[in-house]
């Protein structure tokens, strides 16, 4: 039987080896933690605390800013220390909230839920919304927003993206080996705000043993299904997903929506459990540190708001100084120069590395072989597209696809007159999206 799949992508080294068959290891933050005012896609939040005020943990310290937008709240007890500009992972200096811990964790009494069976679709909207959970794969587009389309009655595909396609990320292996019912039982409260539609888990093949554990809880679940994917990258890009999963194309002018689909995250998913079931806000979510600079590569729950080089001690350190660190995985992570920036919402990797490949590369002349058309999941010329934005020509780059291109890296990684290609259409589209807005 042909495996679900689609045209174009590489097949990268993994690394999950360094950091999969480590239990999740819950992280307590030492020093302050920082709270950047716009984790997410869309308006900032607003702050609700004042410097002075003594906090505890769960409660709400940022209202959502607008309509697209999402609340903040404290991960531990202790003191506003400030509410100043702190420089986050990429770079630049954000407004945030500075929380001094006590190291007491004391836990505001979260309200009482219903069961979800009997709760309303808008009483669980609201739970969501509330509880500020955003795509926790790196968009951090509010998920309330995104459970609820126009038209929800054409929603047919409800997907978990279990991919994890990224190397050596690991953190949604972890979470399907080590929390399965509650990834199952999120995605059973996400298919409850649509009739008409079916669940999908999707799944790479080279994760047997979670395809084995989420066929076993859903076997008695008509309406969710386990899909087995080809092991490739980009198969975790929600493009690719949904046709692997469903046959169905979406293109950059189209919303999962629009071709009956919504795609959430593992991490999202059980956040969505936690809200609904517990009663509980996004407070954590599992990071992967990793990489061969790495003494103890592993997953660690961590709380929003916990400062990078505390994870990196955590993980025992660098057996060796790395010099190359970066923020998610090596594909579509970026660099970082400062370990001393907090964790967020969209935060899912710190990848350290004692050899920078890229540095070493000296671009040359292309060769005009093809290999990037023939990895490009999007189905464009990334050659063509390239040299068309060195030349800031927007007009023959959106006459041939520009905007297609889902910035995966595939063709970046396959050149072998080592061009920036990615990089160079990325900074076009970045350009041409900013003249549209």
């Amino acid at each position: 039987m042909a495996k679900l799949t689609f045209v174009g992508g590489i097949h990268p080294y993994d690394g999950k080896n360094l950091s999969k068959d480590k239990p999740i290891k819950a992280v307590l933050p030492k020093g302050d933690l920082v709270y950047p005012l716009s984790q997410h896609i869309g308006a900032p939040a607003k702050p609700i605390v004042e410097k002075g005020d003594h906090v505890l943990t769960g409660q709400k310290i940022a209202e959502a800013g607008g309509f697209v937008s999402a609340p903040i709240y404290a991960t531990v007890s202790g003191t506003v220390k400030a509410i100043e500009p702190r420089r986050v992972v990429t770079g630049d200096s954000v407004m945030s909230i500075i929380i001094e811990n006590d190291g007491l964790y004391e836990e505001v009494e979260y309200p009482e839920v219903k069961p979800f069976e009997d709760m309303s679709k808008e009483e669980i909207i609201n739970c969501i919304k509330e509880a500020g959970i955003v795509g926790m794969g790196g968009a951090g587009f509010p998920t309330f927003i995104k459970l609820s389309p126009k038209e929800p009655d054409k929603i047919e595909y409800v997907i978990a993206n279990c991919a994890e396609c990224e190397p050596y990320l690991t953190s949604d292996y972890r979470r399907m080996i080590e929390e399965p019912e509650k990834l199952v039982e999120g995605l059973k409260i996400s298919l409850s705000l649509f009739d008409n539609a079916r669940g999908i888990l999707a799944v790479e093949d080279n994760k047997p043993d979670c395809i084995e554990i989420l066929k076993n809880l859903t076997k008695d679940e008509p309406r969710i299904s386990v899909k087995a994917l080809k092991t490739k990258y980009p198969q975790g890009s929600e493009r690719q997903l949904i046709y692997a999963t469903t046959g169905r194309k979406i293109n950059s002018s189209m919303l999962p929506a629009d071709a009956g689909c919504i795609v959430n995250n593992v991490d999202t998913i059980v956040a969505i459990y936690h809200a609904v079931i517990d009663g509980k806000p996004l407070m954590n979510r599992i990071v992967t540190v990793t990489g061969d600079a790495i003494t103890d590569s592993r997953n660690f729950i961590v709380r929003i708001g916990t400062n990078y080089r505390e994870l990196i001690e955590e993980a025992g350190g660098f057996k060796q100084d790395p010099v190359k660190i970066v923020s998610g995985g090596p594909m579509m992570g970026f660099a970082i120069f400062d370990l001393d920036v907090p964790t967020t919402k969209t935060a899912s990797a710190l990848l350290c590395l004692t050899e920078d490949d890229v540095s070493y590369m000296a671009p040359s002349a292309c060769i005009n072989c093809g290999r990037c058309v023939e990895v490009c999941p999007g189905r464009v010329v990334p050659k063509m597209l390239s040299e068309y934005a060195e030349h800031y020509d927007e007009e023959e780059f959106l006459s041939h696809n520009g905007m297609e291109c889902c910035e995966c890296g595939c063709c970046s990684f396959v050149c072998p007159a080592k061009r920036p290609l990615t990089q160079t259409i990325k900074s076009m589209r970045k350009m041409l999206l900013a003249k549209r807005r």
